[in-house]
This record gives C-alpha cells, structure tokens and sequence, in this order.
C-alpha cells in the first residue's frame, strides 16, 4: 500500500491527475481497508460447549428416542458427529483440567474432584486453551461451572478471588465457584464475588466444621425440598442441602432455578459484546449434575423426573445461543464443539426420581459403566464439531479427545503448542481425515485404561467392583486384566485378554512409557 501511494504522489503533477490520483487512491484505501476487514473475519470464532455428567445416550442424535434433544442435534447433524469421542477421565475436574491445560490429569496428583475450598489447580505461566487463543488474538472468556479451584489456600472470598481463571488465558470470566452440590454457593465475575456484601454480611466457608447456629440437612430434613440420598447433607441454601459448611453472603447466593438462564445470559452478552472480532468461549453447562433443579418452564416437560427436565433445559440453552448467532450473522464462521466432562450417573447424592423414572432411556447409550467408571460410558461421551462454512456434515469413527483442543485450536490460529500431552488432530476434527489420536490414556492419578486402536485395555486395580450402594455403577476395577475390542464388543462383554497375552504385555509398556514421559 505504502508503495503504491509513492508511486501515485510521483505521477500526479497535474491538477486533472491529482483528482485521478485521489479517486484512485480512496478507491484502493477502500478495498484495501475491506480486504483487511475480510481477512480479520476469516478467522473462526470458538465456542466449546461442556455439559456436566451427559451421557453418551443422552442426546437423540446418539440415539435417545425418550430425550429428543434437538438443539443439540443441530450440531452433530450439521456438522461432524464423532462415535470415538473422549473426555480423558470419568469424573469432572480432571477431565476439565486436561481439557484446558492439554495435560494427562494423571500428571497433576491434585487433579481429582475438588472440595469447593480448593486452591487453583493450574501452574501459573504454563500454556492453557485460552492462553494460546489469546495470544492468537481472540478475546476469551468462560461461563459456567469452574470447579478447578480458585484462588490459593485459606482464601478469604470477601476480597478478591484469584488466582483463577483470568490467570490461565481467560479475559472475562462469569463462573459458579465450585460446583452447584458443594458451598460456596455464588457466582465469581472475574475477582469478585457477584452481589456480595462483605462488610454487613461476609461469607465464611468450611470443610471441616459447621459455624455456630448454621442448620444443616442432616439436622433439619424438615427445611429441604430436595432430600439427600447420601452425603449432601451440610449447608442448607434455597431448600436444598450441600457439601461443605457456608454461613454468611445472602445477597450473593444463586438459585438452583435460575441457574441456566443466568449462564445463558452471560453467554449471549459475551457474544454480543465481542462481535466484532475473533472471540472464544468456554461455555460450561452445570447440566445434568446434581442437584437438578430445572426452571419451572421446564420442570416434568421430560418425563423422566428433573434429570431429563435438566437436559431438555440445557438443550434449549443451546438453541437459544445458536438463535443468536444466527441473528448476528456469525454462525457460519463460528466453530462450535459440544462435549461431556464424563459419562452419565443417576442418583448422584439427592432422591430426585432419576432412578424410579428412567424407563426406557438408556443414558449409557450401549456402553458399559458410567461416571466414575473405566469401562467405556465413563469416558466416550457425546462429542461433535459444526462450523458451516468450513465442515460438511459428516459421521466420523476417528478417535478424537477434548485434552487436544489446544494443539487442534494452535494449528488452525497459527499459534505453537507447547503443552505436553495435546496433540494435533485437527484434519480429524474438520472432517479432513478420518483418523484422529492412534492411542488415549484414560483415567485420572493411578486409575487408568488406555485405548488404542478399537482395543481398550485396563491393567489391574485394587478396590472394589462396584462404586456403592446408591451409584451403582461398575467401576471397571478388577485384579485381573481386561482387553476388550470396542469395535465387536460395544458393550466390553468378552474380556479377550488371555486369548491375546502379547497385545496385552505391549500396551502395558506403551502404558508406562506415556506414563514415564516428562
């Protein structure tokens, strides 16, 4: 452009010329200046949408014909809907840490369900999801359930909460402190408790020891309208009991019912707010996980009791933000990836029908276990890609996991992947390639399963078969060897790991050379 000008300030020494030459010059300003505009657009922006405790039978699309979901379907029918999708561990913070970290949870040894008090999970400084992004130059946030610790130990919540998100990569973030069965039951927006009171009404929160004067579930069932099947039974806050002690921040308190509808809120203002350039967001549903308190616009719409309700709410969620979207003209060129933290889990904690009014629907979807588990429900979770103007509607069986949405994402922004475990499978992921990852550690800490291939194979463990009483779910462990090839045998039916005792000591190598990898 600079020569350009020269060249047109050299030539035009007549007055005719020079009316030419400015003619000339605001014509090519012009389509320079569009050019520009052109290329700034060009770059998708990015929503991954994170559901709480979905099951891979849980949405229509994967093949629920009592939740019809869709919202959600819109995704995966309009987009690339994967049958190998994977969160890299059964429950929720480690898989949410390898998600936004692109690291094993099995390398983090506090990476396992939080207490609601706990610490920042993350190292400060290290490459996250959003970190990268913003340095590609989107602007990020998160909205939603957090549940990777805040701040550090002994943190007071009456002054600024940090560290937390806005130190790993995010500009903006609105999230639930923890999760929404454990206190401190409020929103944090950035470093600050929202609609907090600190000096007439502080929050004080305890795991150890209730304050003086403070009722809890267990004391007083009367005050409950959602009553705990087992644990849950701490602080009392809108009728229902939670883990751990809270006293105090009233005007700070959410609401179970409201919940949704003040994420999806959020969310929306987000995208408004950042239209005009390239922008990421972390949209983290609390849906389906306990307690399940849907709105009452929604609550027995599903007939299956509030879990169904739930998910048909957080369905509509999904609706209502691809509604905006589409308004501002930005769904085309707008990457969205939909995904589950961990597979699916009936009674949770509360007597809240999920059990008695389940019926036909089969929230494992064929597959075997669920949250908590090793065996596949745990961990293959509904997991699809739409971005219109770049993905053709497809069905891939390629094996892809959310711990790669970094190395993926730098690829695509031109950025460098530096985390350890994140791999790029990109092509897989925009329906360029129907192979994604060769082999997946799954698991958390010294609990693990590793898929290769259509093989999963898990190694031995100590403790017990089945998760308890009330989760009666298989857990997967056994002191015995299993291998199972997921293509034949769905369901993990026939344990073929005597028939094939070299495969079995060759994935156990591969297992512990991962492991060893620094």
């Amino acid at each position: 452009m600079t020569q350009i000008l020269k060249r047109i300030n050299k030539h035009s020494i007549t007055s005719t010329n020079m009316k030419k030459a400015m003619i000339l010059t605001i014509s090519i300003l012009s389509l320079w200046s569009c050019q520009q505009k052109e290329e700034k657009q060009e770059q998708p922006n990015i929503i991954v949408i994170y559901a709480d405790d979905l099951g891979y039978g849980d949405v229509s699309s994967y093949g629920s014909t009592e939740l019809i979901t869709p919202n959600i379907d819109r995704i995966a029918n309009e987009g690339i809907r994967f049958t190998n999708g994977y969160a890299t561990s059964p429950t929720c913070t480690p898989s949410r840490f390898a998600l936004l970290s692109g690291i094993y949870p099995f390398r983090k040894n506090k990476a396992h369900v939080l207490p609601g008090n706990a610490p920042l999970l993350f190292d400060l400084g290290k490459q996250t999801l959003p970190s990268m992004l913003h340095d590609a130059g989107y602007f990020t946030g998160v909205v939603g359930k957090w549940h990777l610790g805040l701040g550090g130990a002994n943190m007071d919540w009456n002054k600024d909460v940090s560290p937390g998100p806005n130190e790993i990569g995010f500009d903006y973030s609105y999230i639930m402190a923890s999760t929404n069965d454990r206190v401190p039951s409020v929103y944090v927006q950035n470093h600050k408790v929202v609609g907090l009171d600190p000096a007439n009404d502080p929050i004080q929160v305890s795991y150890r020891e209730n304050f003086e004067g403070e009722p809890t579930g267990k004391e007083h069932p009367e005050m409950l309208k959602m009553h705990p099947s087992h644990g849950h039974d701490m602080s009392i806050h809108n009728g229902i009991s939670r883990i751990g002690y809270m006293k105090g921040g009233k005007s700070a308190l959410f609401i179970d019912e409201n919940m949704n509808d003040d994420f999806l809120k959020e969310s929306i203002k987000f995208v408004n707010d950042h239209k005009s350039e390239p922008f990421f967001l972390f949209y983290a549903l609390h849906q389906p996980h306990v307690p399940r308190v849907p709105h009452p616009r929604f609550a027995g719409k599903s007939g299956l009791g509030p879990r169904g309700d739930v998910i048909l709410e957080a369905d509509w969620s999904v609706g209502q933000l691809f509604d905006e979207l589409d308004k501002l003209d930005l769904a085309d060129n707008t990457i969205v990836i939909f995904s589950s933290d961990n597979g699916p889990v009936l009674d949770d904690g509360y007597h809240d029908d999920a059990v008695t009014k389940i019926g036909k629907h089969t929230p494992r979807g064929g597959l075997r276990g669920g949250k908590y588990s090793l065996f596949d429900a745990g961990t293959r979770v509904p997991f699809m890609v739409r971005w219109p103007k770049k993905v053709k509607p497809a069905v891939s069986d390629a094996l892809v996991c959310q711990i790669d949405f970094t190395a993926s994402l730098a690829a695509l922004v031109g950025q460098t992947n530096t985390t350890p475990d994140s791999e790029n499978i990109l092509d897989a992921l925009t329906g360029k390639s129907d192979v994604g990852r060769e082999s997946l550690i799954l698991g958390q800490s010294n609990i693990t399963a590793y898929r290769k291939g259509d093989f999963v194979l898990i190694p031995p463990h100590k403790g017990s078969k089945m998760t308890n009483k009330w989760v009666n779910i298989e857990t997967g462990r056994d002191t015995l060897v299993q291998l199972y090839n997921l293509k034949k045998d769905k369901g993990q039916q026939h344990n073929l790991a005597e028939a094939h005792p070299e495969m079995v000591e060759s994935l156990m190598q591969e297992i512990k050379q991962i492991q060893s990898k620094k």
